[in-house]
């Protein structure tokens, strides 16, 4: 039987031919990086090769690293094994891995989503014969509205809670939704106060995506500034200590989980913005269809339910288990309680 060109191994997905890693969980000796949430770039690696975008955000997170750098559609040729880095539109320096080796073709999404969010490369199909997908949200029931809808939503929100005295506090992961909140804010509202770990990170992305302006929530901060604020605040912060001195405030989380009813009461949130930085069911079929692939590989999210009903398609399609988590994996809890002090 033919080996396939990628396996799924209890470090991660290894590539044979090349002897490298697609974002391994467990230190390698070479690792290829899709982008920087913690369950993808992982510390421990004696070399990693990521997207030229990518390399600062990942240097942040993870210290001082051996990591170079590749432009987009740029190949990499490891062991007559020919690697190249294509648009996730995820994040900020997102990609899908793209590898080739005897005239066969599988593609690595990571994490994607094939909406245009003004902060990250868009998303572009990869022509393959195998595609390898999250499935986050890999359920009928998730659709997503448009971008520009929730951010207009969102931005009347803040106004109202202003004209009510209030702070609004919107909690998102301090990589990728932070930021492209941040984006679309509408900063004639009223200040825009950042937690730490998102400060840091926003100063990390401000050379590469125009932004508005922030100010850095201290131990300094008045409780006056707060008034009519809104607050970018990581998940983790909810119900810390580090919120008490913006009283009165309204939360909010911005969330593609805030799609299940009962979710936002589960986490005590007053108001939910359903806004994912990945695809949703119909944007995830179109994108499997587009590759033009027949072998489709299901990873972390509802893989059972979605890869039966590709087969139910006609596809060859299968689930493999990997430690990435999606969209519950994409803050740091640990670092941002560590930065939480007001």
């Amino acid at each position: 039987m033919k080996k396939p060109l990628l396996e799924f191994t209890d470090k991660g997905i290894y590539c044979p031919p090349a002897k490298v890693y697609l974002d391994p969980w467990k230190p390698v000796d070479k690792a290829l990086i899709t982008h920087g949430h913690a369950d993808h770039s992982r510390w421990g690696h004696k070399q990693y090769i990521t997207h030229e975008s990518n390399m600062p955000i990942i240097s942040h997170r993870l210290g001082d690293i051996n990591v170079s750098g590749v432009r987009f559609r740029e190949s990499v040729n490891i062991n007559n094994v020919k690697f190249t880095f294509h648009p996730a539109g995820h994040i900020p320096g997102s990609s899908q891995i793209r590898v080739e080796h005897k005239g066969e073709v599988w593609v690595f999404t990571g994490d994607y989503k094939t909406e245009v969010d003004g902060i990250s490369q868009p998303y572009e199909p990869v022509k393959c014969d195998t595609f390898i997908t999250e499935c986050t949200f890999g359920l009928p029931a998730f659709k997503w509205t448009p971008q520009a809808e929730v951010m207009h939503d969102i931005n009347t929100w803040w106004a109202q809670n202003k004209a009510d005295g209030k702070c609004s506090v919107l909690f998102a992961y301090s990589l990728g939704k932070a930021q492209r909140l941040l984006k679309h804010l509408d900063p004639s509202i009223g200040k825009i106060l950042t937690h730490g770990a998102i400060e840091k990170m926003t100063e990390v992305l401000r050379p590469m995506i125009d932004m508005p302006a922030t100010e850095l929530i201290t131990r300094d901060t008045k409780k006056e500034d707060f008034k009519g604020s809104i607050v970018l605040a990581p998940p983790a912060t909810h119900g810390s200590t580090w919120i008490r001195k913006m009283v009165p405030y309204v939360t909010a989380s911005a969330s593609g989980w805030m799609a299940f009813r009962g979710a936002r009461r589960r986490r005590a949130i007053d108001k939910g913005f359903v806004l994912s930085d990945h695809c949703d069911w119909p944007s995830s079929l179109q994108s499997i269809e587009a590759t033009g692939a027949e072998k489709i590989i299901c990873t972390h999210g509802y893989t059972d339910i979605f890869s039966r009903y590709l087969r139910g398609l006609g596809y060859d399609a299968r689930t493999e288990e990997t430690q990435y988590e999606g969209e519950l994996a994409e803050g740091d809890a640990k670092k941002e309680e560590e930065e939480t002090s007001v």
